[in-house]
């Protein structure tokens, strides 16, 4: 009972402020609120890095590349750039629509839900609250129970930061989310599985609320015949394997060309090698697996794997949350592994003679939220981007389309609906209204009784319109 009063009187905070932000959280309100965000952030860093490294044992090299960068760049873009966001937009009229005057004003959605994964704590739950408060937003912040130092960290951070009927944050587990989820929120943005998607999704439905729900799914890697096998393998190496594999856009298997199989396998060997050295246990720069439990459903994977035929060609080993970078081969569509999204630093390598036969396979399951391509020839990529839907597409590289600001970020329907970052993310938290003014519209010359003048304009102007 006290979870729920909590909620309902954050949320009812909120509610009864959202008119008076309409008119009052303008252009300087919403900039200094997200420069206060900032402030806060750098002042916290060291915190911050400690409470990941005690979630996941990351190093601080890859907390700030891949949990404070990107929010931080996430408020330096859109505080650069929200003038001309906030801006109203004029549109030209039609024939039909010949003497109004129409305009799109974005306005604040009013107040949202934003429930953060725990693969990326950090970034997850702190980019979408810039988005939100770009649009003018108030916001109730759910990070994620399985990162419990980060989530703390989180709390004081927005506790520090922001007024409860600007910003609050509720903490707990699934049954708090749902609690969440009973309340008519406006927006709810939902990063995680497509499995919990669905729930989220089914919850908005029931108040109308508008989401974005960015997923995940098993992304494909292609390398073609003429790729630059050194840099595939690195690339592929660091999207794999940061974060220990838990990353919703880390590849999750590669097809590999027949012609250069071997080459690459030892190009990617020599990537982990390069990068954790010879044993990833002793490397300060590689994670751990988020929990006991997680790693255990990536041992069943590989077992499940093994026990049907694929060989661990490298790594395998581990215990406790430490898992080693490993590569698996012989993979057939039998084991659990080629069906279930592995989130986790096992990579299945996959030959292939006949690139349609690639294509035809990525198509017949849900569509990814990003899809990697490795070859020098042009042709070869556009090929594949034409012929296959997915979130994204990354060519010759691998997760760097989620950091570019000027990109939409999201998926496409098992792997996501709606976008984020940048501008995108502000048109997620915003609506945009339409306004049309009459200045000497002659549609009232239509206006009934419809008179044989009438009916004669309507037919002369069906000529022209329709």
């Amino acid at each position: 009972m006290a979870e729920r009063d909590e909620i309902e009187s954050i949320f009812s905070r909120q509610r009864a402020g959202a008119a008076e932000r309409r008119q009052r959280f303008g252009l300087e309100e919403r900039k200094g609120a997200l420069a206060h965000l900032r402030q806060t952030i750098e002042r916290r860093e060291r915190d911050i890095v400690a409470a990941l490294r005690k979630d996941f044992g990351k190093s601080e090299p890859e907390v700030i590349l891949t949990e404070i960068l990107p929010v931080l760049q996430e408020i330096r873009h859109a505080m650069r750039h929200l003038k001309g966001w906030m801006r109203e937009r004029r549109v030209a009229p039609t024939l039909a629509t010949f003497g109004t005057s129409a305009r799109i004003r974005p306005e604040p959605r009013g107040v949202c839900l934003i429930i953060a994964p725990w693969n990326y704590p950090f970034n997850l739950a702190l980019g979408p609250l810039v988005s939100a408060l770009a649009a003018g937003n108030s916001a109730v912040v759910k990070p994620s129970e399985m990162t419990p130092a980060t989530a703390k960290v989180i709390a004081e951070i927005i506790t520090e930061t922001f007024p409860p009927e600007l910003v609050a944050v509720v903490q707990g587990d699934k049954e708090v989310a749902q609690r969440l989820l009973e309340e008519p929120f406006d927006h709810i943005f939902f990063t995680g599985s497509p499995q919990v998607g669905k729930i989220v999704m089914a919850a908005a439905a029931k108040h109308l609320s508008s989401v974005t729900l960015e997923l995940g799914g098993k992304s494909p890697t292609i390398v073609g015949p003429g790729a630059d096998l050194e840099k595939a393998a690195r690339w592929i190496a660091f999207g794999k394997f940061v974060n220990a594999g838990q990353t919703c856009i880390a590849p999750d298997h590669v097809f590999v060309h027949r012609s250069v199989e071997a080459e690459f396998a030892a190009a990617v060997r020599a990537a982990i090698g390069r990068s954790y050295g010879e044993d990833a246990r002793a490397s300060g720069d590689y994670a751990r697996i988020v929990n006991e439990q997680h790693a255990t459903r990536l041992r069943r994977l590989l077992d499940d794997a093994v026990g049907k035929g694929a060989r661990i060609t490298f790594g395998g080993g581990g215990e406790g949350t430490y898992l080693a970078p490993t590569l698996v081969e012989a993979i057939t569509p039998q084991m659990e592994i080629d069906e279930e999204e592995i989130f986790g630093p096992v990579l299945p390598l996959m030959a292939y003679d006949d690139l349609g036969s690639v294509i035809e396979r990525i198509n017949s399951r849900p569509k990814p939220l990003a899809l990697y391509i490795f070859e020098k020839d042009p042709a070869f990529a556009e090929e594949v981007i034409s012929r296959t839907s997915s979130g994204g597409v990354g060519v010759n590289l691998t997760t760097m389309q989620y950091t570019h600001p000027r990109l939409p970020f999201g998926g496409v329907n098992n792997s996501g609906i709606g976008a984020g970052h940048g501008y995108f993310g502000f048109q997620a938290f915003s609506h945009e209204k339409p306004i049309l003014t009459d200045r000497r519209s002659m549609v009232p010359m239509l206006f009934p009784p419809y008179t044989t003048r009438v009916e004669r304009l309507i037919r002369i102007g069906r000529r022209f319109l329709g």
